[in-house]
Protein backbone atom coordinates (compact mmCIF):
# COMPACT_ATOMS: atom_id res chain seq x y z
CA UNK A 1 0.00 0.00 0.00
CA UNK A 2 1.43 3.38 -1.05
CA UNK A 3 0.08 6.79 -0.09
CA UNK A 4 0.62 9.52 -2.71
CA UNK A 5 3.55 7.71 -4.42
CA UNK A 6 6.03 10.27 -5.73
CA UNK A 7 4.36 13.19 -3.91
CA UNK A 8 5.38 14.57 -0.52
CA UNK A 9 2.24 16.55 0.31
CA UNK A 10 -0.94 15.40 2.07
CA UNK A 11 -3.36 17.98 0.69
CA UNK A 12 -4.71 15.38 -1.77
CA UNK A 13 -5.39 11.67 -1.39
CA UNK A 14 -4.22 8.87 -3.67
CA UNK A 15 -3.81 5.34 -2.30
CA UNK A 16 -2.20 2.65 -4.46
CA UNK A 17 -2.81 -0.96 -3.46
CA UNK A 18 -0.83 -3.53 -5.47
CA UNK A 19 -1.20 -7.32 -5.35
CA UNK A 20 1.61 -9.26 -7.03
CA UNK A 21 1.27 -12.84 -8.27
CA UNK A 22 3.81 -15.19 -9.89
CA UNK A 23 2.82 -14.11 -13.40
CA UNK A 24 0.60 -11.04 -13.01
CA UNK A 25 -0.30 -8.14 -10.74
CA UNK A 26 -3.42 -6.21 -9.78
CA UNK A 27 -3.64 -2.49 -9.06
CA UNK A 28 -6.26 -0.62 -7.04
CA UNK A 29 -5.94 3.18 -7.08
CA UNK A 30 -8.24 4.97 -4.63
CA UNK A 31 -8.53 8.73 -4.64
CA UNK A 32 -10.63 11.67 -3.48
CA UNK A 33 -9.25 14.04 -6.14
CA UNK A 34 -12.54 15.18 -7.63
CA UNK A 35 -15.29 12.66 -6.95
CA UNK A 36 -14.09 9.71 -4.82
CA UNK A 37 -13.21 6.80 -7.08
CA UNK A 38 -11.21 3.63 -7.52
CA UNK A 39 -9.29 2.61 -10.61
CA UNK A 40 -8.81 -1.16 -11.09
CA UNK A 41 -6.12 -2.46 -13.47
CA UNK A 42 -5.06 -6.06 -14.11
CA UNK A 43 -1.73 -6.75 -15.83
CA UNK A 44 0.19 -9.77 -17.13
CA UNK A 45 3.44 -8.64 -15.52
CA UNK A 46 4.32 -9.41 -11.87
CA UNK A 47 6.51 -6.28 -11.82
CA UNK A 48 4.12 -3.75 -13.40
CA UNK A 49 4.16 -0.38 -11.67
CA UNK A 50 1.91 2.67 -11.29
CA UNK A 51 3.24 5.95 -12.69
CA UNK A 52 1.84 9.37 -11.76
CA UNK A 53 2.65 12.76 -13.23
CA UNK A 54 1.53 14.87 -10.29
CA UNK A 55 1.88 18.23 -11.98
CA UNK A 56 -0.41 17.12 -14.78
CA UNK A 57 -2.79 15.25 -12.44
CA UNK A 58 -3.47 18.37 -10.38
CA UNK A 59 -3.85 20.57 -13.44
CA UNK A 60 -7.03 21.46 -15.33
CA UNK A 61 -6.19 18.84 -18.00
CA UNK A 62 -5.20 15.62 -16.20
CA UNK A 63 -5.54 13.27 -19.22
CA UNK A 64 -2.52 10.97 -19.42
CA UNK A 65 -1.25 11.75 -15.91
CA UNK A 66 -1.70 8.16 -14.67
CA UNK A 67 -0.49 5.03 -16.47
CA UNK A 68 0.82 1.52 -15.84
CA UNK A 69 4.36 0.64 -16.81
CA UNK A 70 4.83 -1.32 -19.06
CA UNK A 71 1.64 -0.20 -20.85
CA UNK A 72 1.38 -3.35 -22.98
CA UNK A 73 1.06 -5.51 -19.84
CA UNK A 74 -2.46 -4.20 -19.10
CA UNK A 75 -5.16 -6.78 -19.88
CA UNK A 76 -8.17 -5.13 -18.23
CA UNK A 77 -8.96 -1.78 -16.63
CA UNK A 78 -12.11 -0.25 -15.19
CA UNK A 79 -13.16 2.42 -12.71
CA UNK A 80 -15.90 2.98 -10.16
CA UNK A 81 -16.87 6.53 -9.20
CA UNK A 82 -19.09 7.61 -6.31
CA UNK A 83 -20.61 10.78 -7.67
CA UNK A 84 -23.59 11.99 -5.64
CA UNK A 85 -25.64 11.43 -2.50
CA UNK A 86 -29.35 12.14 -2.75
CA UNK A 87 -31.71 12.67 0.17
CA UNK A 88 -35.49 12.54 -0.07
CA UNK A 89 -38.54 11.91 2.07
CA UNK A 90 -41.95 10.47 1.32
CA UNK A 91 -44.06 13.65 1.50
CA UNK A 92 -47.66 12.45 1.45
CA UNK A 93 -49.77 13.05 -0.57
CA UNK A 94 -47.30 14.86 -2.83
CA UNK A 95 -44.94 11.89 -3.25
CA UNK A 96 -41.16 12.10 -2.94
CA UNK A 97 -39.64 15.37 -1.77
CA UNK A 98 -35.98 15.70 -2.83
CA UNK A 99 -33.58 17.95 -0.96
CA UNK A 100 -30.53 19.64 -2.56
CA UNK A 101 -28.08 17.02 -3.79
CA UNK A 102 -24.72 16.40 -2.14
CA UNK A 103 -22.12 16.46 -4.94
CA UNK A 104 -19.21 14.37 -3.66
CA UNK A 105 -16.75 16.04 -6.05
CA UNK A 106 -17.24 19.25 -4.03
CA UNK A 107 -16.47 17.71 -0.63
CA UNK A 108 -13.47 18.57 1.49
CA UNK A 109 -11.59 15.37 2.41
CA UNK A 110 -9.32 14.67 5.37
CA UNK A 111 -5.85 13.29 4.82
CA UNK A 112 -6.08 9.56 4.24
CA UNK A 113 -2.59 9.14 5.69
CA UNK A 114 -4.00 9.61 9.22
CA UNK A 115 -6.08 6.44 8.91
CA UNK A 116 -3.72 4.29 6.83
CA UNK A 117 -2.96 0.98 8.55
CA UNK A 118 -0.31 -1.07 6.74
CA UNK A 119 -0.78 -4.04 9.08
CA UNK A 120 -4.55 -4.37 8.75
CA UNK A 121 -4.43 -3.11 5.12
CA UNK A 122 -7.14 -0.52 5.78
CA UNK A 123 -7.60 3.19 5.12
CA UNK A 124 -10.47 5.66 5.29
CA UNK A 125 -11.51 8.62 3.16
CA UNK A 126 -13.58 10.99 5.29
CA UNK A 127 -15.14 14.20 4.04
CA UNK A 128 -17.75 16.91 4.52
CA UNK A 129 -19.27 19.53 2.22
CA UNK A 130 -17.76 22.92 2.99
CA UNK A 131 -21.04 24.82 2.74
CA UNK A 132 -23.67 22.53 4.31
CA UNK A 133 -24.39 22.85 8.05
CA UNK A 134 -26.10 19.44 8.12
CA UNK A 135 -22.68 17.80 8.20
CA UNK A 136 -21.34 19.97 11.03
CA UNK A 137 -21.41 17.12 13.53
CA UNK A 138 -21.14 14.26 11.07
CA UNK A 139 -19.23 12.96 8.09
CA UNK A 140 -19.35 10.78 5.01
CA UNK A 141 -16.59 8.22 4.61
CA UNK A 142 -15.34 5.38 2.42
CA UNK A 143 -13.40 2.72 4.34
CA UNK A 144 -11.10 0.55 2.20
CA UNK A 145 -9.88 -2.94 3.13
CA UNK A 146 -7.43 -5.02 1.08
CA UNK A 147 -6.87 -8.75 1.57
CA UNK A 148 -3.84 -11.02 1.38
CA UNK A 149 -5.86 -14.23 1.23
CA UNK A 150 -9.38 -15.57 0.94
CA UNK A 151 -11.80 -15.56 3.83
CA UNK A 152 -14.89 -13.92 5.24
CA UNK A 153 -15.26 -10.53 6.90
CA UNK A 154 -15.94 -10.87 10.61
CA UNK A 155 -18.68 -8.23 10.77
CA UNK A 156 -22.09 -8.25 9.17
CA UNK A 157 -22.84 -8.65 6.31
CA UNK A 158 -19.85 -11.04 6.42
CA UNK A 159 -18.95 -10.82 2.74
CA UNK A 160 -16.89 -13.66 1.32
CA UNK A 161 -13.68 -12.38 -0.27
CA UNK A 162 -10.63 -13.59 -2.18
CA UNK A 163 -7.08 -12.25 -2.39
CA UNK A 164 -8.05 -10.66 -5.73
CA UNK A 165 -10.71 -8.43 -4.14
CA UNK A 166 -11.04 -5.44 -1.82
CA UNK A 167 -13.91 -4.32 0.36
CA UNK A 168 -15.37 -0.83 0.52
CA UNK A 169 -17.65 0.42 3.29
CA UNK A 170 -19.78 3.50 2.66
CA UNK A 171 -20.33 5.23 6.02
CA UNK A 172 -22.69 8.04 6.96
CA UNK A 173 -22.29 9.02 10.60
CA UNK A 174 -23.89 11.83 12.60
CA UNK A 175 -25.30 13.63 9.56
CA UNK A 176 -28.54 15.44 10.41
CA UNK A 177 -31.40 14.33 8.12
CA UNK A 178 -33.30 17.19 6.51
CA UNK A 179 -36.68 15.48 6.85
CA UNK A 180 -38.62 13.44 9.39
CA UNK A 181 -38.42 10.31 7.23
CA UNK A 182 -35.34 10.90 5.11
CA UNK A 183 -33.92 8.21 2.89
CA UNK A 184 -30.53 8.33 1.19
CA UNK A 185 -29.49 7.25 -2.31
CA UNK A 186 -25.86 6.81 -3.40
CA UNK A 187 -25.10 7.22 -7.10
CA UNK A 188 -22.41 4.83 -8.36
CA UNK A 189 -20.92 5.18 -11.86
CA UNK A 190 -18.76 2.62 -13.67
CA UNK A 191 -16.38 3.15 -16.58
CA UNK A 192 -15.64 0.36 -19.07
CA UNK A 193 -13.34 0.43 -22.07
CA UNK A 194 -14.58 -0.60 -25.51
CA UNK A 195 -15.56 -4.26 -25.69
CA UNK A 196 -16.85 -4.62 -22.13
CA UNK A 197 -20.30 -3.97 -20.65
CA UNK A 198 -21.77 -3.95 -17.16
CA UNK A 199 -24.74 -6.08 -16.10
CA UNK A 200 -26.67 -6.16 -12.81
CA UNK A 201 -27.62 -9.61 -11.59
CA UNK A 202 -29.40 -10.90 -8.49
CA UNK A 203 -29.01 -14.28 -6.83
CA UNK A 204 -31.26 -15.66 -4.09
CA UNK A 205 -30.46 -18.45 -1.68
CA UNK A 206 -32.28 -20.22 1.14
CA UNK A 207 -29.09 -20.03 3.22
CA UNK A 208 -28.78 -16.95 5.46
CA UNK A 209 -26.25 -18.49 7.83
CA UNK A 210 -23.73 -15.64 7.62
CA UNK A 211 -26.16 -12.74 7.13
CA UNK A 212 -29.39 -13.55 9.01
CA UNK A 213 -32.70 -12.73 7.25
CA UNK A 214 -30.89 -11.67 4.03
CA UNK A 215 -31.39 -14.04 1.12
CA UNK A 216 -30.32 -11.87 -1.83
CA UNK A 217 -26.87 -11.07 -3.23
CA UNK A 218 -26.46 -8.49 -6.00
CA UNK A 219 -23.53 -8.29 -8.39
CA UNK A 220 -22.63 -5.63 -10.92
CA UNK A 221 -20.42 -7.65 -13.27
CA UNK A 222 -18.33 -6.57 -16.25
CA UNK A 223 -18.39 -8.93 -19.21
CA UNK A 224 -16.87 -8.86 -22.72
CA UNK A 225 -19.44 -8.24 -25.42
CA UNK A 226 -18.27 -11.29 -27.39
CA UNK A 227 -17.69 -13.72 -24.53
CA UNK A 228 -19.16 -15.21 -21.39
CA UNK A 229 -16.27 -14.76 -18.94
CA UNK A 230 -16.47 -12.17 -16.16
CA UNK A 231 -13.80 -9.47 -16.10
CA UNK A 232 -14.62 -7.75 -12.81
CA UNK A 233 -17.40 -7.17 -10.32
CA UNK A 234 -19.01 -5.22 -7.51
CA UNK A 235 -20.89 -7.46 -5.10
CA UNK A 236 -23.06 -6.69 -2.08
CA UNK A 237 -25.86 -8.14 -0.01
CA UNK A 238 -29.26 -6.48 -0.01
CA UNK A 239 -28.82 -4.82 3.35
CA UNK A 240 -27.13 -1.92 5.13
CA UNK A 241 -26.73 -1.43 8.87
CA UNK A 242 -27.44 1.31 11.38
CA UNK A 243 -24.70 0.61 13.92
CA UNK A 244 -20.87 0.58 14.04
CA UNK A 245 -21.18 -2.93 15.56
CA UNK A 246 -23.98 -4.27 13.38
CA UNK A 247 -26.46 -6.88 14.54
CA UNK A 248 -29.42 -8.43 12.77
CA UNK A 249 -31.85 -5.94 14.31
CA UNK A 250 -29.77 -3.01 12.96
CA UNK A 251 -30.54 -3.93 9.36
CA UNK A 252 -31.57 -1.19 6.92
CA UNK A 253 -33.28 -2.00 3.66
CA UNK A 254 -31.01 -1.67 0.61
CA UNK A 255 -32.25 -1.58 -2.98
CA UNK A 256 -30.58 -1.21 -6.37
CA UNK A 257 -32.66 0.98 -8.65
CA UNK A 258 -31.52 -0.30 -12.04
CA UNK A 259 -28.45 0.18 -14.21
CA UNK A 260 -28.69 3.04 -16.70
CA UNK A 261 -26.44 4.48 -19.39
CA UNK A 262 -24.90 7.73 -18.09
CA UNK A 263 -23.79 10.88 -19.85
CA UNK A 264 -20.00 10.85 -20.03
CA UNK A 265 -19.91 14.50 -18.95
CA UNK A 266 -21.29 13.73 -15.47
CA UNK A 267 -18.96 14.82 -12.64
CA UNK A 268 -16.06 12.39 -12.79
CA UNK A 269 -12.94 11.75 -10.79
CA UNK A 270 -9.65 13.27 -11.85
CA UNK A 271 -7.91 9.89 -11.66
CA UNK A 272 -10.48 8.47 -14.12
CA UNK A 273 -9.83 11.31 -16.55
CA UNK A 274 -6.10 10.98 -15.92
CA UNK A 275 -6.04 7.28 -16.84
CA UNK A 276 -8.65 6.95 -19.61
CA UNK A 277 -7.96 10.34 -21.18
CA UNK A 278 -9.81 11.24 -24.37
CA UNK A 279 -11.40 7.78 -24.64
CA UNK A 280 -13.59 8.68 -21.69
CA UNK A 281 -15.88 10.67 -23.95
CA UNK A 282 -15.64 8.48 -27.03
CA UNK A 283 -15.06 4.73 -26.72
CA UNK A 284 -15.66 4.17 -23.01
CA UNK A 285 -19.05 3.06 -21.72
CA UNK A 286 -20.30 4.80 -18.57
CA UNK A 287 -23.17 3.36 -16.57
CA UNK A 288 -24.79 4.60 -13.38
CA UNK A 289 -26.60 2.78 -10.60
CA UNK A 290 -28.54 4.22 -7.66
CA UNK A 291 -28.41 2.33 -4.37
CA UNK A 292 -31.07 3.41 -1.86
CA UNK A 293 -31.05 2.87 1.90
CA UNK A 294 -33.93 2.86 4.34
CA UNK A 295 -37.44 1.51 4.66
CA UNK A 296 -40.60 3.35 3.83
CA UNK A 297 -40.31 5.60 6.88
CA UNK A 298 -36.52 5.82 7.32
CA UNK A 299 -36.80 5.24 11.06
CA UNK A 300 -33.51 3.40 11.62
CA UNK A 301 -31.25 6.21 10.42
CA UNK A 302 -33.28 8.95 12.10
CA UNK A 303 -32.91 7.20 15.46
CA UNK A 304 -29.25 6.17 15.28
CA UNK A 305 -27.72 8.66 12.81
CA UNK A 306 -25.52 5.92 11.37
CA UNK A 307 -25.47 4.05 8.08
CA UNK A 308 -22.96 1.51 6.74
CA UNK A 309 -23.07 -0.34 3.42
CA UNK A 310 -20.41 -2.87 2.39
CA UNK A 311 -19.50 -3.76 -1.18
CA UNK A 312 -16.80 -6.07 -2.55
CA UNK A 313 -14.78 -5.07 -5.63
CA UNK A 314 -12.51 -7.35 -7.59
CA UNK A 315 -11.36 -9.08 -10.75
CA UNK A 316 -12.80 -12.19 -12.36
CA UNK A 317 -15.83 -14.08 -11.07
CA UNK A 318 -17.45 -12.80 -7.86
CA UNK A 319 -17.20 -15.17 -4.87
CA UNK A 320 -20.19 -17.46 -4.38
CA UNK A 321 -21.36 -18.76 -1.03
CA UNK A 322 -21.84 -22.50 -0.63
CA UNK A 323 -23.60 -24.40 2.11
CA UNK A 324 -21.33 -24.92 5.09
CA UNK A 325 -20.84 -28.43 6.61
CA UNK A 326 -23.03 -27.33 9.56
CA UNK A 327 -25.95 -26.40 7.30
CA UNK A 328 -25.50 -29.58 5.24
CA UNK A 329 -25.53 -31.68 8.44
CA UNK A 330 -28.64 -29.96 9.80
CA UNK A 331 -30.42 -30.34 6.45
CA UNK A 332 -29.44 -34.00 6.23
CA UNK A 333 -30.77 -34.68 9.71
CA UNK A 334 -33.95 -32.66 9.12
CA UNK A 335 -34.75 -34.43 5.86
CA UNK A 336 -33.21 -37.82 6.62
CA UNK A 337 -34.92 -38.45 9.97
CA UNK A 338 -38.54 -38.34 8.65
CA UNK A 339 -37.50 -40.45 5.65
CA UNK A 340 -35.82 -43.05 7.87
CA UNK A 341 -38.89 -43.16 10.15
CA UNK A 342 -41.15 -43.60 7.13
CA UNK A 343 -39.08 -46.50 5.79
CA UNK A 344 -38.84 -48.12 9.22
CA UNK A 345 -42.59 -47.75 9.78
CA UNK A 346 -43.37 -49.27 6.38
CA UNK A 347 -41.14 -52.25 7.12
CA UNK A 348 -42.80 -52.81 10.50
CA UNK A 349 -46.29 -52.67 8.98
CA UNK A 350 -45.37 -55.18 6.26
CA UNK A 351 -43.73 -57.46 8.80
CA UNK A 352 -46.76 -57.28 11.12
CA UNK A 353 -49.15 -58.09 8.27
CA UNK A 354 -47.07 -61.09 7.21
CA UNK A 355 -46.96 -62.51 10.71
CA UNK A 356 -50.72 -62.08 11.26
CA UNK A 357 -51.78 -63.95 8.14
CA UNK A 358 -49.22 -66.70 8.61
CA UNK A 359 -51.08 -68.01 11.73
CA UNK A 360 -54.05 -69.34 9.66
CA UNK A 361 -54.34 -72.33 7.33
CA UNK A 362 -55.83 -71.70 3.90
CA UNK A 363 -59.49 -72.86 3.50
CA UNK A 364 -60.11 -75.55 0.89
Amino acid sequence: MQYNPGWNGSSVNLLHVRAAGPGDSLHYVWSSIGAPAVLLVATQSPSSALRVNWTQLLSASPAGAIWIDPPDSVVYSTAVVFTKLFEFSEAKPLGKLFYPTYDLSEFSWDSLNHTLNHTALTAELRGVPATDPGFSNGSLAFRVTAYESGGRDGRLPSLLHTADSSQLEFLLAGVAPRGNSSRFVLEVATVEEAGAVRRLQSERSIDDEYTPTIFEVLSLVAEPQNGSSTLGFLQWKATAYGSPSPRREDGIQCRAQGLQAANWSLPMSSIVQAYFGDSLGSTCTISALNVSFGGEEGEVYREKRYLSWSVLLGFGEPPRDTFSPLVISITAVALGTPLAMLLLGSCLVLLAQRRRYSEYEPIN
